[in-house]
């Protein structure tokens, strides 16, 4: 393991093998640190990820560095991640301190103009989210929150809510998602199983309902009523 220690120079071999090594290596400690570190960076979540990718950056770039001491200090990192992450979820100061609590931009179709700075956002990039959010009037909203990780929570006034079936007194089924049965041709057959199916099931289906072959599909999926919808290629 030469390619693992500092040297004066590495073959190319070596070179490829520490990136090998260091990309498992990111992808052992990126799971480590769990599924919220790499959705939307909140405070931590942004320093552990700079600090992280400058220690594994360096040792991929100047063989006289080793790879030992670079690891070493992301496991000491990674832990002091887990840990301030523990102690957020026990003391509030701290919780607070790493992730404060959502403040208003918009109130019953007012902006706050003061919380924008706060927010360190223009008046033109919150436009710009409100019509992400198709909403073509200020005074429509009844709240906007600036959330911790930096995304805005709008809710509408009543008047401009969508209409349930709740509202209409209209019992809706029981939600149940589609499974994907067919992807690119090949059956999932674990899928299958989840719905209750099986393969000679499936194959009868499309070609009764469809008349083609397994391989001519792109996607199929299957409701809780046995119902299949198809996309061919």
């Amino acid at each position: 393991m030469d390619f693992f220690n500092s040297q004066e120079s590495l073959t190319t071999i070596q070179w490829v093998l520490r990136a090998i090594f260091a990309y498992f290596f990111m992808l052992i400690i990126a799971k480590a640190m769990g599924q919220r570190s790499i959705s939307q960076l909140r405070l931590l979540d942004f320093v552990i990820a700079l600090i992280i990718g400058n220690i594994i950056a360096h040792p991929l770039s100047d063989e006289k560095l080793g790879l030992k001491g670079s690891m070493i200090s992301m496991i000491v990192l990674v832990v002091l991640y887990a840990t301030s992450i523990f102690l957020s979820l026990k003391f509030n100061k701290l919780r607070t301190f790493i992730d404060p609590s959502p403040f208003p931009l918009i109130e019953n179709g007012r902006i706050i103009y003061k919380n924008l700075g706060k927010a360190k956002i223009s008046l033109d990039y919150l436009l710009s989210e409100t019509r992400k959010e198709k909403i073509d009037d200020i005074q429509k909203i009844a709240l906007a929150l600036w959330e911790p990780d930096g995304t805005i929570s709008f809710f509408l006034e009543q008047k401009y809510q969508s209409i349930t079936k709740k509202d209409l007194q209209i019992k809706g089924e029981k939600f149940s998602l589609p499974r994907t049965i067919i992807k690119e041709g090949k059956i999932d057959i674990n899928e299958l199983k989840k719905a209750n199916k099986d393969e000679i099931w499936l194959r009868n289906k499309i070609k009764s309902t469809y008349r083609v072959d397994i391989s001519e599909i792109l996607l199929a999926t299957v409701d809780m009523n046995g119902q299949i919808k198809v996309l061919l290629y």
